[in-house]
C-alpha cells in the first residue's frame, strides 16, 4: 500500500520496487523478459501493479484483467491487450494477419489454430514496441479466459530482443507462467503492517486491539484496511470479543464486504449485484439495466460513499473479492433478475454477452435461450474459442428439455470440451448424450470421442478397443467413415503396440478388411489397405499397395485433416518399404504443414519424425534444432509424445550420461502411457549408443528386446541390423544368421538403395574373404545413393574394421580416416572416438577433433544460424523457432560477428561442412 502522503513510495515493497526498476530499464535495453507477481487475495498484488505502471519511464502501458465471470468467454483479456495495436494488423505475414482477425471477429473464416494465433500476438506487440517501449500488465491472471492465457503466456515465454515486458499478477502460477521471473508477495512486517494499519483508522484503538488485527491480518494489506471495519464498539474498546485466528485471511476478507454489502439499502445492494454481473465495467449498460430494474442514480451514493466500488466512464470494484462477496451474497432469485435486466439492455453487436446473460436469466428449461447459446458457441469456433464453445453449448444442454436435442448439444458440448482438453467434463457430457433416444450415428459419434479422449491422453494405450468398436459401429452407416476411424484404430494400436493387446492389432486389421473398399480410393484408404494387408497377409502382398499409398501421400493434394492427422502414418509407411526419400518428402510435409497451419498440437510429432532423418543424415545440427521445437511446444502445451527426438540426438553424439539419463526418462513415459512404440525406439536408440561405444553385449540385449517387436514396426525392423552387429561381435552367430534372415523378409520386396545397401552391410558382416569385401562395396555403392550419410560413415568403420582384421592396413586406414572424419564433421563423437581407436590400431597417428566454429555459438543462435544459412528469412525463422522477428535479428547479428561473416551466403558456405568461405560468396 502507499503511504499516505508519499504516493512515490509503496509501504514495505521497497525490494520488490528495486527489482521492478532493474527489470524496467532491462526491458527499455532490449532485453524483453516477463515478471510473475504472486500471491494470495488482499496481499497487494494489484497495488504493486498500479505502482509499477505510474512510476514506468519512457513505456507505453496497456492495462488489462481477467475477470472471474469471463473465463469461459474468448480472447476477452487478449482483446483488451492487443486492441491498441490492431491498425497494425497488416505489418503481419498472412497467417498471423489471419488468425487474429479470425480470432477477434474482425473477418468470418476458419477458426484459427492457438500456436499461430500465439505467434500473431507475439509479432503484434513486438512490432508495437519496436515504435515504443511497450510494457503490458495483465492483472487477476487466475481467471484469463484459456485463449488469453495460452496466448500471452507464449508471448511471455518467447519475448527476448525488444522493448517488450509482461507482468502478470495472479494468486498462483499455472504451467503457463511456471519458469518465469517471479516476485512472490509476502505480508508486510509488523512495523510497516502497524503504521498501515494506523493510517486507515480515524479513532484511537487500545494496543492490544491493534495487536489483535495486526494479528489476524498476518501482514495482508488488505486485511488491516478491511478487518478495522468488522469490530464492534465493545471492540474497539477493548478488544475482548473472541477472536479466530483459524480463518483464512482472504475469507474473512471476503466475509467482511460481504457483511457491508448486506448492510445496505436494497436498491444499492441490487445496483451493486447488476455491476458484479456484467464484468465488462461499462457504466452506461449499467445504468440501462438499473434503468430497468427501478434503481435510481442515488442508490449509487451508499455504495461509492462505503468504498466498495466506484463509477464513473467504467465501472471499478474496490477488489476483485467485493465483486465475488456481492454476487455470492444475493439470493438466486435476484442473480437471475440482475441478468435479465443485463440482457435486455445489452446491444444486439454483442449477441454472445446477451445470450450469456439471457442463459443465467433463465429459470427451467428456455429453448430460445439454448438456441442462442448454440449460435454462440458456432461463432466461438470460429474464432477458435473451444473453451468458450463448450461453456456456451454445455449451459444450453441444460436448458434443453427435448430428449433428442439436448442428446445432440450434449455431444456437441463434449466435442468442444475435448477439443479444449476438457476430457473429463468432456466425458460427463458424453454420458448425458448416451441417454437419448436411441440414435445409431449419434452413438458412433459417441463411441469416436470416448476413443480420441483416450488416444488423446495414453497416445495409443486403452484407445485402440474404443475407437475399434466405434468403427464397427459406423459400418452400417457410413462406410467412408468407418474406413476413417478403421485407420484411427490401427494407429493407437500401433502406438501401443508391445505394451497393449497383442491381439488388438490383427483384430483391428481382419475388422478394416471386412469394411467395402472405396471406388475411388483416397490416399488414406489405401494406407490403411497397405497396413492391414502387411498385418494379415505379410510383406509380399503389402508393398505394392503401401507403394501407392505412399506415392498419394507424396504428390497427391491433401485437405488440411489428412495432412494433419495421416502423414506421420504415411512417412511410417514409407520407413517400412525402406523409402528414405519418400518418408524425407512426407515428414517435411507434414512439418511445413504443422508450422502453416499452427497445428501445436501435431507439431512435436512432425519435429521429431523429421529430426529422426536429419538423425541418419548425419545432420545433427538441424536435428538438435528440431529436438528443441519439440521439447518446446510439449512444455508449452504440457503434453507430447515421448521425446524421440532428444534421445535420438544424445545417442547420435554419443554422449553417454545425456542419452542414457533421457532413455531412462523416456522409457518411464512410454511405459506410464502404455506407448510400446516408443519403448521399441529406445530400445533401438540404446543398441545404438552401445555399438557405438563396443559395448556389445549391452548392445545385444537392447537390440534383441527391440526386434521382439511386430514388423508392421519400422523401428523394430532396424533393430535388427544392430542386433546383426552385437551378435556377430559377441560370437552369437546363430541369433546373427536368424536376425539377418528376418531383415531381408523386410528389404527384400523393397527395391530401394536404403533397403539394399543395409542388407548388403549386414551380409558382409557374417561373410568371409572376397564375398564380405564385395559386400561391403556393395552397401557402400547403394548407400551413397541415398542421403544417409550417417549410415554410409558406419560402413565405412565396418569395412575398415575388416581390412584391419586381414591385416590390409594401409586400405583400412583409408576406410577409416573417411568414417573417423565423416563422424566428426556430424558431431556424433561416440561413433568418431571407435574410428579414432580403430585407426590408431591400424597404425595412423590419432588427430584431435577440430574444433567447429559453430560451437561458440549458443544453441538458439546456432538454430537460427542453420535455419538463415537454408535461406529463411528472419519472418520465416521466427515463425520456425516461436520468437519474434526482432529477436532473430539480434541474435544472427550477433552469430555474423562471433564467426566474422557479413553475408548469409557466408555464413551457408561456413556451416556447410566446416567448409572455407569462398572468396566470390556474394553479399545477400
Amino acid at each position: 500500500m502507499v503511504w499516505p502522503g508519499r504516493p512515490a513510495v509503496l509501504l514495505g515493497r521497497r525490494a520488490e520496487c528495486a527489482l521492478f526498476d532493474r527489470w524496467q530499464d532491462a526491458v527499455k535495453a532490449g532485453r524483453g523478459g516477463a515478471l510473475v507477481v504472486l500471491g494470495e487475495p488482499g496481499i497487494g498484488k494489484s497495488a504493486l501493479l498500479d505502482h509499477m505502471a505510474s512510476t514506468t519511464v519512457g513505456f507505453r502501458v496497456v492495462r488489462a484483467a481477467g475477470v472471474e465471470a469471463e473465463t469461459e468467454l474468448p480472447f476477452g483479456v487478449l482483446h483488451q491487450v492487443c486492441a491498441p495495436f490492431l491498425a497494425t494488423l497488416e505489418h503481419l505475414p498472412g497467417p498471423q494477419e489471419d488468425a487474429l482477425s479470425a480470432a477477434f471477429g474482425l473477418r468470418t473464416g476458419a477458426a484459427p489454430d492457438r500456436l499461430m494465433l500465439s505467434l500473431a500476438v507475439l509479432g503484434l506487440l513486438s512490432e508495437a514496441a519496436v515504435r515504443q517501449p511497450l510494457i503490458c500488465v495483465i492483472d487477476d491472471a487466475q481467471w484469463l479466459d484459456p485463449g488469453s492465457a495460452q496466448a500471452l503466456t507464449f508471448v511471455a515465454h518467447r519475448v527476448g530482443a525488444e522493448p517488450l515486458g509482461l507482468v502478470f499478477a495472479t494468486r498462483h502460477a499455472g504451467n503457463g507462467l511456471r519458469g518465469l521471473q517471479e516476485v512472490r508477495l509476502t505480508g508486510l512486517g509488523p512495523g510497516d503492517a502497524r503504521a498501515l494499519l494506523h493510517s486507515a483508522l480515524h479513532v484511537p484503538l487500545d494496543e492490544g486491539v491493534v495487536e489483535r488485527i495486526a494479528t489476524e491480518a498476518r501482514g495482508s494489506p488488505l486485511a488491516l484496511l478491511e478487518l478495522p471495519r468488522t469490530l464492534t464498539a465493545a471492540g474497539f474498546a477493548g478488544g475482548f470479543g473472541p477472536t479466530d485466528t483459524a480463518a483464512a485471511v482472504p475469507g474473512r476478507i471476503e466475509d467482511s464486504f460481504r457483511s457491508r454489502v448486506l448492510g445496505l439499502p436494497p436498491a444499492t445492494r441490487m445496483l451493486l449485484l447488476v455491476a458484479a454481473a456484467e464484468p465488462t465495467g461499462d457504466s452506461a449498460l449499467l445504468w440501462r439495466a438499473a434503468g430497468r430494474l427501478g434503481i435510481g442514480v442515488s442508490a449509487a451514493t451508499a455504495a461509492e460513499t462505503d468504498g466498495l466500488l466506484s463509477i464513473d466512464t467504467k465501472v471499478v470494484f474496490r477488489h476483485p473479492l467485493v465483486r465475488s462477496a456481492v454476487y455470492r451474497a444475493m439470493p438466486t432469485s435476484q442473480r437471475r433478475a440482475a441478468h435479465r435486466a443485463l440482457a435486455e439492455v445489452t446491444d444486439p453487436s454483442e449477441p454472445d454477452r446477451r445470450a450469456w446473460h439471457r442463459a443465467l436469466a433463465a429459470v427451467g428449461f428456455d429453448e430460445e435461450a439454448a438456441a442462442e447459446l448454440e449460435g454462440s458457441a458456432h461463432r466461438a469456433l470460429a474464432r477458435g474459442g473451444v473453451a468458450a464453445a463448450g461453456a456456451f453449448l454445455e449451459r444450453s444442454v441444460a436448458l434443453t428439455a427435448e430428449p433428442a436435442a439436448r442428446a445432440g448439444r450434449a455431444l456437441r458440448a463434449a466435442r468442444a470440451k475435448q477439443q479444449a482438453g476438457a476430457y473429463d467434463s468432456a466425458l460427463d457430457l458424453l454420458a448425458l448424450a448416451d441417454r437419448g433416444p436411441e440414435n445409431e450415428r449419434r452413438a458412433a459419434d459417441s463411441e469416436l470421442l470416448r476413443g480420441q479422449i483416450a488416444f488423446a491422453r495414453s497416445f495409443g494405450g486403452g484407445a485402440t478397443s474404443v475407437l475399434l468398436s466405434a468403427a464397427r459401429r459406423f459400418e452400417s452407416i457410413d462406410a467412408s467413415r468407418a474406413r476413417d476411424v478403421h485407420l484411427q484404430a490401427l494407429a493407437a494400436a500401433m502406438l501401443a503396440g508391445r505394451l497393449g493387446d497383442e491381439c488388438r492389432i490383427a483384430e483391428v486389421a481382419h475388422s478394416a478388411r471386412r469394411v467395402p473398399a472405396a471406388s475411388v480410393p483416397r490416399a488414406s484408404d489405401l494406407l490403411l489397405d497397405g497396413l492391414t494387408l502387411l498385418i494379415v497377409e505379410g510383406r509380399g502382398a503389402a508393398v505394392p499397395v503401401l507403394r501407392r499409398a505412399v506415392s498419394a501421400f507424396t504428390t497427391e493434394e491433401l485437405a488440411p485433416e489428412e495432412e494433419l492427422y495421416w502423414l506421420w502414418l504415411a512417412g511410417h509407411g514409407a520407413g517400412l518399404l525402406w523409402d528414405d526419400e519418400s518418408w524425407r518428402v512426407l515428414a517435411t510435409r507434414l512439418l511445413r504443414s504443422c508450422e502453416i497451419r499452427g497445428a501445436i498440437s501435431i507439431l512435436p510429432v512432425a519435429a521429431a519424425t523429421r529430426a529422426g532423418l536429419h538423425l541418419l543424415s548425419g545432420e545433427l545440427l538441424q536435428a538438435a534444432s528440431l529436438a528443441e521445437t519439440a521439447a518446446d511446444v510439449t512444455l508449452m502445451t504440457g503434453a507430447g509424445p515421448v521425446a524421440y527426438a532428444e534421445v535420438g540426438l544424445a545417442v547420435f553424439r554419443g554422449r553417454d550420461d545425456e542419452a542414457l539419463a533421457a532413455i531412462r526418462t523416456a522409457t518411464r513415459d512410454s511405459m506410464a502411457r502404455g506407448e510400446g512404440m516408443a519403448l521399441t525406439y529406445l530400445q533401438w536408440a540404446t543398441a545404438v549408443l552401445h555399438n557405438g561405444a563396443c559395448r556389445y553385449e549391452q548392445a545385444l540385449e537392447s537390440a534383441r528386446q527391440a526386434g521382439a517387436d511386430s514388423s508392421v514396426q519400422r523401428i523394430r525392423n532396424w533393430a535388427l541390423a544392430e542386433l546383426i552387429e552385437a551378435a556377430v561381435r559377441t560370437g552369437h552367430r546363430d541369433l546373427a544368421d536368424e536376425a539377418l534372415r528376418e531383415l531381408c523378409r523386410t528389404t527384400g520386396p523393397c527395391s530401394s538403395h536404403w533397403a539394399a545397401g543395409v542388407e548388403a552391410q549386414c551380409r558382409a558382416l557374417l561373410a568371409d574373404g572376397p564375398d564380405a569385401e564385395d559386400l561391403y562395396r556393395t552397401a557402400l555403392g547403394r548407400l551413397e545413393r541415398t542421403r544417409l550419410c550417417a549410415a554410409v560413415a558406419r560402413v565405412h568403420l565396418l569395412y575398415g574394421e575388416w581390412l584391419r582384421r586381414e591385416r590390409r592396413h594401409l586400405e583400412a586406414r583409408n576406410q577409416l580416416r573417411q568414417a573417423h572424419e565423416m563422424f566428426v564433421r556430424f558431431g556424433m563423437d561416440g561413433f568418431a572416438e571407435r574410428a579414432r581407436s580403430e585407426l590408431s590400431a591400424a597404425g595412423e597417428p590419432t588427430r584431435t577433433r577440430r574444433s567447429w566454429l559453430g560451437d561458440q555459438l549458443t544453441p538458439q543462435e546456432r538454430r537460427i544460424a542453420m535455419l538463415a544459412a537454408e535461406g529463411c528469412t528472419n519472418p520465416e525463422i521466427a515463425s520456425r523457432l516461436f520468437i519474434s522477428a526482432s529477436t532473430v535479428d539480434y541474435h544472427l547479428r550477433k552469430v555474423f560477428r562471433k564467426l566474422k561473416v557479413t553475408t548469409r551466403t557466408q555464413l551457408a558456405w561456413l556451416l556447410q561442412d566446416a567448409q572455407p568461405i569462398p572468396a566470390d560468396a556474394t553479399r545477400l
